[in-house]
């Protein structure tokens, strides 16, 4: 997202005021900083506010936006529109909670979109630039560029550094589909200028953006169909969670062709026609607007990174070893631009590593985080630690404990019982290895998981605590108990057989 990529209305004005002021004035460069960030995104802000806090001499660059894809084209966004489309959903299915709604409700698409607006405009002010000068950071608007070893330019100043930190993140990806440019896409850096709702909406990419956009589109209205070269949603999910996903969508009246290559686009009249070839047949949608949601890229060109020696790949990013450090020992990288974790709380988790490694040579290790994420469709999609087609793939034993929610009170009085929780463990020892939550609120619920696994507590614990009833949340200690089951061995269970007996005389 830049300045032109906005509609311009008063909320916008009041974003772009926050995090590219027009009237900003870059300050005279210090002699020498302890750390320039380059790339005012998560990673960035979080090492540079770190790093400040610390008592470090810290400059801080962006060329676009501060708060990067997070604040402007992606988490906050994106998630505004979500909550707007899941009260859709929730009025369309209200007669199953035995509320009726009068005929004639409908979805104000250019209301929704000025909420969103006005809630990503509210937040502005933490990534702002005036916050972080006050934070002691000196904040450069602009193009960034090595010009030596220990130099940055930016704007005409050189800032001579001791350590600097590429956190320049991520784009989208713009697929090299013959006449897609030429018909027009949008992409999460433009949909949300959007205004008016799509009528017909072709998403191309079954991934977590193009999921959960697809079904917010569908429940604002549109018909979507959702275009996939893999034949499940979420390829990266085990199969059972992304079928649980794929009802949903189905459900929510998305056309889904999956296993399909999009081959061409043409402009035909008032219609964008996208080609495609499935297997041996052929097939074409005709539709309104393309959304492309297929992956991400980094952003680390015209940065000269070749010319200060710190090896790149267009597709990977930026190289660094476990510490994040390049292969120039003054930079490290943190974030989208050198993760294949392209999450904010990955971003900020990482810049957290960089802060220890940079300012005092500590050894905190990019390997030793334990990071979730989650896809928020409805239901979502949460994990953490190893997947089960991972540990078949590589020949790890595990053992696997799965609740449903239909067997959870709570989850059934909500209506929200299509998911499940799933742990695979370690075959002899109470050690979690992994866990894939599918439920309304999966991304609140893997925390407890990350948590134990990061603690080192296994599910005999989860067993061990109390949850409060009822919540979803009991899922997980349901999956404990059922871990504590197992442990009562047949030499175990004809002892306390014994015991019983004994007691009673």
């Amino acid at each position: 997202m830049t300045t032109a990529t906005v509609p311009g209305d008063a909320h916008d004005a009041r974003l772009i005021a926050h995090v590219h002021p027009p009237d900003w004035v870059n300050p005279a460069p210090a002699p020498r900083y302890n750390l320039v960030v380059i790339g005012g995104g998560t990673a960035g802000l979080v090492t540079a506010a770190g790093a400040a806090g610390l008592g470090a001499k810290v400059a801080l660059v962006e060329r676009e936006l501060l708060g990067g894809d997070c604040l402007n084209v992606g988490c906050v966004p994106s998630k505004a529109l979500i909550r707007s489309a899941r009260a859709a959903a929730q009025v369309r299915d209200a007669s199953r909670f035995g509320v009726h709604i009068p005929d004639g409700w409908h979805v104000d698409f250019a209301a929704v979109m000025e909420r969103m607006r006005r809630l990503r405009a509210d937040l502005g002010p933490h990534d702002s630039a005036a916050r972080f000068r006050t934070l002691g950071i000196d904040v450069f608007l602009g193009a960034a560029k090595f010009t030596g070893p220990d130099a940055v330019e930016v704007g005409g100043a050189t800032l001579w550094f001791r350590r600097a930190v590429v956190a320049t993140g991520a784009r989208a990806h713009r697929p090299a589909i013959p006449g897609l440019t030429e018909a027009g896409f949008l992409t999460n850096e433009t949909v949300f200028a959007l205004t008016e709702l799509p009528r017909r909406l072709a998403v191309i990419g079954a991934g977590p953006i193009g999921c959960e956009l697809a079904q917010a589109f569908a429940r604002f209205g549109s018909r979507v169909t959702m275009l996939g070269n893999h034949p499940q949603v979420l390829p990266k999910e085990d199969r059972d969670a992304a079928e649980r996903v794929e009802k949903a969508l189905r459900r929510d009246g998305i056309a889904l062709t999956l296993g399909c290559e999009v081959t061409r686009v043409e402009v035909r009249g008032a219609d964008k026609v996208l080609h495609l070839t499935c297997g041996e047949t052929t097939r074409e949608v005709a539709v309104d607007a393309i959304l492309v949601g297929a992956g991400r890229v980094p952003n680390v060109e015209g940065l000269n990174l070749e010319g200060i020696g710190v090896a790149f790949d267009p597709r990977s990013g930026v190289q660094v070893n476990d510490r994040l450090r390049t292969t120039n020992a003054r930079v490290y990288a943190a974030g989208d631009a050198c993760s294949k974790y392209k999450f904010t709380h990955a971003a900020d988790a990482m810049a957290r590593v960089v802060i220890q490694n940079t300012l005092f040579k500590g050894r905190a290790r990019a390997s030793a985080l334990t990071v979730p994420w989650c896809t928020y469709t409805d239901p979502e999609i949460a994990h953490v630690g190893l997947y089960e087609h991972e540990a078949k793939q590589q020949g790890i034993a595990y053992r696997v404990f799965t609740q449903e929610l239909n067997r959870v009170d709570r989850a059934i009085l909500d209506g929200e019982d299509e998911g499940f929780v799933k742990v695979l463990m370690h075959p002899k020892k109470d050690t979690i290895l992994g866990a894939t939550i599918v439920a309304a609120h999966a991304g609140d619920l893997i925390s407890e998981v990350t948590l134990a696994m990061v603690g080192k507590l296994g599910l005999g614990t989860i067993a061990r605590t109390i949850h409060p009833y009822p919540t979803q949340a009991e899922a997980i200690k349901k999956v404990g108990d059922a871990y504590n089951r197992t442990r009562l061995t047949p030499t175990v269970k004809w002892l306390f057989d014994k015991w019983l007996a004994w007691s009673r005389r």
